[in-house]
């Protein structure tokens, strides 16, 4: 699994078509980061757990009054296949994900970084609206 994780990674790099701009390994996981339309950014964390490989992704930070986002964020997990929206421990709103390590291919790979990318695009200016309307 890692070692597929690591030759997608290469591949994305080495793609002049390709969105991600850079890519690192830190403490065994892998920072991916992808370039957006709605904002400059997403920065997806891939790191293979012993029979999984797991992934996720910053959204934007959840303050008191936010009920119309995480109503949002609710209702867009309906729709989604491999992320979905979570909170982490800080209290951020993320798009985490699992995949079981047998499962882990090249292509499904582009389709986990693919849905984050477009779950992003999609949804991150309506929510912040909403975010700012709270």
């Amino acid at each position: 699994m890692r070692s597929i994780l690591e030759e997608r990674i290469r591949i994305w790099l080495a793609d002049p078509d390709s969105s991600v701009g850079y890519a690192e390994q830190l403490e065994g996981k892998w920072a991916v980061r992808v370039a957006q339309e709605s904002r400059e950014a997403t920065t997806v964390w891939f790191w293979p757990r012993e029979r999984s490989l797991e992934y996720e992704a910053y959204f934007m930070p959840v303050v008191d009054g936010m009920s119309e986002v995480l109503r949002q964020a609710l209702l867009r997990n309906g729709r989604a296949w491999r992320a979905f929206f979570a909170l982490d421990s800080e209290g951020g709103l993320v798009l985490r994900g699992r995949i079981a390590a047998t499962e882990v291919t090249l292509e499904v790979l582009d389709l986990v970084l693919g849905e984050i990318v477009e779950m992003v695009d999609v949804a991150f200016k309506a929510m912040l609206r909403a975010q700012r309307l709270a």
